[in-house]
């Protein structure tokens, strides 16, 4: 590791050998300059640490250069073949505006009309409407009243209608706006007074009615074939909670609990019954579940660049590189490589950890104090007994098609957890974080049905479900 032109690693190895072999320090200065050593090798290991060889996201990133793309002799703009997105002329407009030739400034003579050259401006309307049912009272002759009824769903003197409720919770649970901006923007823009407790009811009330859909995507994926399995920290009213999530192409649950091990995940029920294959990142919990597991290579490919580049791992290098290089021939191959290739590819991935042992090897014995427990093992040395010892989860994705390379599709499902807690702080009530987690749910998974999210809302206030569902 090299900072400021200075070669860390040599540094403190030559600080610790003259430590060593200076006769003239007491044993407690020598504790003490080693402590010192200590903490300034973590400080340093940790300075040295980004989104490429650790968890850390790209934005903590210091001074962080974006890949430059290598230029292929294109001309800027959309290609030759490319299905351009752009304003399209319509057959109904909504409003049609004749603008007559303003004949008076036309030279004498006899003119025909013979068409019009049209052009077309699309634009927004943004106003309040105020629908009043008027429902008829009619009276016999003994006096009895009889009153229509009103439309299901008009139950109050005065109410909000379905489309300020679905208005409200896109804004709120799929843009993150805040309570008190969407409570400005209704009244800046609509003149209309909707308070933060309407918001957070609408929210209740659109949560209140996911409750079936909830049951469902939990029953979807359970049953399905491959699961993409992920948490992540959320704050709480100032506490400490777990968002899980679990995920496929079609279908998305988000779940908060206070735990973060089995004892969440066994509550939310999918994971104990789940047959299929699960793809994570090798958190410990998960393998407590009686499936087939596939480990996610982003997680191994950024440990393996820490350990090339702090703790100058060769073998870590050339293990990266492999994983790449058979990454690349599986989508060649179209998603699975041939019994030989793979063969060929899992030899010399044991052969690389073979060699690692060398460059890693396991601590000696001989240095143990206690009579029991695991001996302490540097990063390197555990990533590859972990390597060694899950070679099958690692390598699953060659012989799979339905296997991905990483587990980059839930780490993608519950990034939008993280933009939340940045514009937010925190759920300000548990209550707030299960309203959150279940209408996203349901956003999230129509989305990836091709379904909007403002459709899949106005439908749920209609008491509907998008076909999907059925």
């Amino acid at each position: 590791m090299t900072i400021d032109n200075i070669n860390i690693e040599a540094t403190l190895a030559n600080a610790r050998k003259i430590i060593a072999e200076d006769k003239g320090l007491s044993s407690a200065t020598k504790s003490l300059l080693e402590i010192l050593v200590l903490v300034i090798t973590l400080m340093a290991n940790r300075l040295n640490l980004n989104s490429r060889n650790s968890s850390k996201p790209p934005s903590t990133d210091p001074n962080r250069k974006k890949n430059v793309k290598k230029k292929k002799g294109k001309k800027a703009g959309g290609q030759k073949g490319h299905v351009g997105k752009t304003l399209k002329k319509v057959s109904a407009p909504d409003k049609v505006k004749v603008i007559n030739v303003e004949r008076s400034e036309l030279p004498p003579g006899e003119y025909t009309e013979i068409g019009h050259e049209t052009r077309q401006v699309f634009d927004i309307e943004i106003s309040r409407i105020v629908t009043e049912y008027q429902a008829q009272i009619l009276e016999d002759g003994n006096g009895k009243r009889f009153t229509a009824h009103f439309p299901k769903g008009v139950t109050k003197a005065v109410q909000y209608g379905e489309s300020i409720k679905t208005h409200s919770v896109y804004m709120s649970q799929f843009q993150l706006i805040p309570y008190d901006r969407v409570r400005d923007y209704f009244a800046d823009q609509l003149g209309i007074p909707v308070s933060v407790g309407s918001i957070f009811n609408f929210n209740k009330e659109a949560f209140g009615l996911l409750e079936g859909f909830d049951n469902l995507v939990r029953e979807k994926l359970n049953n399905s074939s491959l699961v993409h399995a992920d948490e992540t920290g959320i704050n709480v009213k100032g506490k400490r909670f777990w968002l899980h999530c679990a995920s496929n192409n079609l279908w998305t649950h988000f779940f908060p609990h206070q735990k973060r091990g089995s004892d969440a995940m066994n509550e939310i029920g999918i994971l104990p019954t789940f047959k299929g294959t699960l793809c994570h990142d090798h958190w410990k919990p998960y393998y407590k579940y009686d499936c087939t597991h596939a480990l996610c290579n982003a997680h191994h490919l950024r440990e393996l660049t820490r350990a090339w580049e702090q703790d100058n791992q060769n073998w870590a290098k050339k293990l990266m590189d492999l994983l790449e290089e058979i990454n690349r021939a599986v989508n060649g191959a179209g998603g699975k490589l041939a019994i030989s290739e793979s063969k060929k590819y899992r030899q010399r991935y044991r052969e690389i950890l073979k060699e690692a042992e060398k460059e890693s090897p396991p601590p000696d014995e001989a240095t143990r104090k206690e009579k029991r427990g695991r001996l302490k093992r540097t990063k390197a040395r555990n990533l590859l007994e972990r390597l060694q010892n899950f070679e099958e989860d690692t390598l699953r994705f060659m012989d799979n098609e339905i296997i991905p390379f990483t587990n980059n599709l839930g780490e993608n499902d519950i990034r939008m957890t993280k933009v939340q807690q940045k514009i937010s702080g925190c759920f300000r009530s548990e209550d707030g974080a299960q309203f959150f987690c279940r209408i996203r749910s349901y956003i999230s998974s129509c989305r990836k049905q091709d379904i909007t999210s403002t459709t899949a809302l106005a439908l749920l206030f209609k008491g509907e479900l998008p076909d999907f569902v059925n």
